[in-house]
């Protein structure tokens, strides 16, 4: 039986050849030193600086950070996410500009739009998770803007966040 550790493993390939082999190599090594965190987060560093214009090193990174429960610095990784899927959306980084008749937001076989709203609804999630309830509520309102159908399910945060203020007020 193979490990699922070795070089085969580790030489695969998932991004069409778009992602140079060894950032992918880092990404690669990274998942298996996840228990090591020093030893993956340097990894995912390696990956940035082999392909800093590659948004998969940057998800890679996020997701990092998500699982460890390091979530400011998942909260800095993600708007990097956000203004590099603008930037190949063609919009403006700064989410409070955008305007729902610049992409197909709410088609979900469109998707760079469609990564574009689930990296603004992380970041919006994480603003939340971390207190930020004001600007938190500001992006899930802008997504429900983006995305009147709320395919990508803002409303659910929202009423969360809805119900957390009530409780306060009480």
């Amino acid at each position: 039986m193979n490990n699922i550790w070795d070089d085969e493993w580790l030489k695969r390939r998932y991004y069409e050849g778009l992602l140079p082999e060894a950032a992918e190599r880092h990404l690669h090594l990274a998942a298996r030193s996840y228990a090591d965190e020093v030893c993956a987060e340097d990894h995912l560093m390696d990956a940035i600086a082999i392909a800093p214009e590659h948004m998969v090193v940057y998800l890679g990174l996020y997701k990092f950070y998500f699982y460890k429960g390091r979530l400011r610095e998942a909260l800095a990784t993600a708007r990097i996410c956000l203004q590099l899927s603008a930037t190949e959306l063609g919009i403006d980084r700064d989410w409070r500009k955008v305007m729902r008749r610049q992409a197909e937001f709410g088609n979900f076989d469109a998707p760079r739009a469609r990564f574009y709203m689930f990296v603004l609804k992380a970041y919006g999630y994480l603003h939340l998770r971390l207190g930020y309830l004001a600007t938190g509520r500001k992006i899930m309102d802008k997504l429900i803007d983006l995305d009147p159908t709320d395919k990508i399910q803002a409303r659910v945060l929202l009423e969360v966040l809805l119900k957390k203020e009530e409780g306060e007020d009480e």
